[in-house]
């Protein structure tokens, strides 16, 4: 049986931004709500821009159906050209991936997003010159390389009025003040020295206009080899210990230019370990941690995990969810980062010695790991403002290559990996670990990257600042209205209206401990995916085990000898972290100092809200952290307005009518997929297959078997 609702009779048009051209469009597209075999849809218009996707149909302007977050850039049906992740034409019900010049044109079309939204498009009812219009206009828009001035954050940034402030309380490190500001706050002052020698871009297109060094390192040595095995400073802690970084020499060099740079990094580390500079020691990231491309195939096998097409997928990959989870290993690499991070903090907190990271353009892993010592060790870096700018330090005037790190012009996908979003999964770990210590929710992470391909900000559009500022002022040549300037994602109002910003604060940040455990424990649902591993391939000591016996005795029990090889295994880190790390665990978690994450086992984590919000057969009915955030919002607004009330009639009582004061969210219509959705009430938990019910009857047989590795990348996109 079809459900189809008919076609509406009024002409709906898109909502364009300023400098927005409509490319290409079709009508009588059918859109499905959910596949699950029933067919129950929409019908609209499909059309392409020359900044997004977007389905149009009358239920678009239905408030009752609106998310919570709505963004004012980014409907709920709008695909940004950034955002797609790969399209799939499905021919005699079988897929096919879409690239380049088609021969025959697809009867659905399944958009696949970065953001792991899954759109599904019925062709079927759409004259036939309208479907090739817009799936080769989608494809070639979304899919083929091109320049990066052809990105729609320069047609936005020459139409739009310019009536942002375009300042806020992050800051921005584009001027020496900022940097001579940032040095005063951590005390760095005395040893290290902001710099101007860069200017003009005259020591290298890849550093940053200013930047901080030791104050005994010369201008000339600065020079010397274009800001490479020069020690560039990072942050420094409270006791005079520093955070360094260092763009490598390159390895493949011929004897007489190794041994001149191996005698220049000689007396560089021999002057910075003098008096007054601390100790020392170096960390060379590029063999201590995953590669780049390790973290790409990591988190492309990762992804699939969550591009759903139908109920049916998810139910079929639910009884292997374990397996499946491990065998992709991207919450094994988050676990080593996070390690790597306690180790730099343990030698900067405890040994007072300084840590030089080292990476070849130190601009990808060196950007990971400082951001996340700070975020340990600076408690300022836990609030939204200092949060933002240090982003903004160690990442994009620290000249992270979010272009080519996020392919965002489709040039080449050898560059392409996941750093950015490496970070916030790490970070995500500890705010959810520590929710008080937090100014800023997970909800704010899961924008924050959703935000990495919306392209009317210039954040996350460029690999350098030099490119940004090349492009900058070649732009401001053709523009006749004024100075050339591009938005920062920074200012959320762009994105959000005050209502929807609410979620992005943390209603129990600095909160007390009890209230902070209280509000971790989570009940039981029927049904609900486990977002960690039962058992990793690294342990804590036999001592301190973090299994209970319950755990011991549910492995032994339902998982059988399978995983027993895991137990035995063991890789433990060195004594002197061990120590460190369960002596801090040990002890009251002091919210304004130090953190440390939990990184045994199962502490590590799936971000859920990011990666489970769009699959309604994984939601909580009525539960979820922002779920439970969003009663303590409404309770606040409730004392405030009564406070309000209060204060008008001189602190007298006030006459009772609660429900009058504010219109608190409805309970019955949340879930854990809020503030992106809200409950899907339609949603049918369709009849699994017979080999998946025989699985779930049969628990000795599925003790007993190993569990089949299925290949994700053959099967899904």
């Amino acid at each position: 049986e079809i459900h189809i609702k008919e076609p509406i009779e009024k002409e709906v048009n898109p909502h364009l931004l300023p400098g927005e051209l409509l490319l290409c469009e079709a009508s009588m597209v059918y859109k499905y709500i959910q596949e699950d075999g029933s067919n129950r849809g929409t019908y609209g218009k499909l059309v392409c821009t020359n900044f997004k996707i977007a389905f149009l149909d009358d239920d678009s302007a239905s408030d009752d159906n609106e998310p919570q977050l709505k963004n004012k850039i980014v409907g709920e049906n709008d695909i940004t050209l950034q955002c797609v992740d790969q399209i799939y034409g499905v021919y005699d019900e079988k897929k096919k991936l879409l690239t380049g010049q088609l021969r025959k044109y697809p009867e659905k079309l399944i958009i696949y997003c970065k953001d792991l939204r899954v759109f599904h498009f019925c062709l079927r009812y759409t004259k036939e010159e309208e479907v090739k219009r817009i799936v080769s206009g989608i494809v070639h828009h979304s899919q083929t390389p091109k320049l990066l001035k052809r990105l729609f954050l320069f047609s936005y940034a020459s139409a739009a009025p310019n009536n942002t402030d375009g300042r806020n309380e992050t800051v921005m490190f584009d001027t020496l003040e900022d940097w001579r500001d940032e040095l005063e706050r951590t005390k760095g002052n005395v040893k290290y020295k902001a710099v101007a020698i860069n200017e003009g871009y005259r020591v290298s297109e890849k550093l940053p206009l200013y930047f901080v060094v030791p104050i005994c390192v010369s201008e000339e040595n600065i020079l010397k080899y274009e800001g490479r095995g020069i020690p560039i400073w990072c942050w420094s802690c409270h006791n005079g210990a520093a955070l360094l970084k260092m763009s490598a020499f390159p390895k493949e060099q011929d004897d007489s230019t190794s041994q001149t740079q191996k005698a220049f990094l000689d007396g560089i580390y021999k002057t910075i370990s003098n008096a007054p500079y601390e100790l020392l020691k170096t960390d060379d990231l590029s063999s201590s941690l995953p590669s780049l491309q390790d973290i790409q195939t990591a988190y492309t096998r990762f992804k699939q995990l969550f591009l759903i097409d139908n109920s049916t997928d998810f139910w079929a990959t639910d009884v292997k969810w374990f397996s499946l989870l491990e065998s992709t290993n991207w919450l094994e690499i988050i676990r080593r980062v996070l390690k790597k991070a306690i180790e730099v903090a343990e030698v900067l907190e405890r040994q007072h010695t300084n840590v030089l990271l080292i990476e070849e353009s130190a601009t990808d892993l060196c950007c990971v790991i400082s951001t996340l010592v700070q975020v340990m060790m600076d408690s300022y870096s836990r609030t939204k403002t200092g949060f933002q700018s240090l982003i903004q330090k160690e990442w994009v005037v620290g000249g992270h290559g979010f272009l080519d790190r996020c392919n965002h012009l489709h040039k080449s996908d050898k560059e392409e990996a996941p750093v950015f979003l490496l970070l916030l999964n790490c970070v995500w770990q500890l705010v959810q670990q520590y929710p008080p210590a937090f100014e800023f929710t997970e909800t704010y992470l899961t924008v924050l990257s959703d935000s990495l391909y919306v392209p009317i900000f210039s954040t996350f559009f460029f690999n350098s600042q030099h490119q940004k500022d090349t492009v900058r002022s070649g732009e401001s040549l053709k523009t006749q209205s004024g100075p050339f300037r591009f938005l920062t994602v920074w200012d959320w109002s762009v994105q959000f209206d005050p209502k929807a910003q609410a979620f992005l604060n943390n209603p129990l940040y600095l909160v007390l401990a009890s209230l902070h455990k209280s509000q971790r424990k989570t009940a039981r649902f029927k049904h609900q995916r486990q977002l960690s591993l039962p058992l990793t391939q690294t342990k804590s000591s036999t001592k301190r085990g973090f299994f209970r016996e319950e755990t011991d005795h549910f492995i032994k029990n339902i998982l059988g000898r399978r995983i027993g090889k895991f137990i035995n295994s063991s890789d433990e880190p060195p004594n002197s972290f061990r120590e460190f790390y369960d002596s801090w665990h040990s002890k009251p978690v002091d919210y304004h100092g130090l953190l440390l994450p939990r990184i045994d086992g199962p502490e590590i984590k799936v971000w859920a809200q990011r990666y489970l919000r769009w699959i309604p057969e994984a939601q909580l009915h009525g539960g979820g952290t922002i779920a439970t955030a969003t009663k303590i919002l409404d309770l606040m607004e409730e004392v405030q307005s009564l406070q309000v009330k209060m204060d008008k009639e001189h602190s007298q009582a006030v006459s009772g009518d609660v429900h009058s004061v504010t219109l608190l969210r409805n309970s019955a219509r949340l879930s854990s997929l809020f503030p992106f959705a809200l409950l899907q009430r339609h949603t049918i938990k369709p009849a699994l297959p017979t080999s998946t019910w025989k699985d779930l009857e049969d628990e000795d047989d599925l003790v007993k078997r190993d569990d089949e590795f299925v290949d994700l990348s053959g099967d899904m996109p």
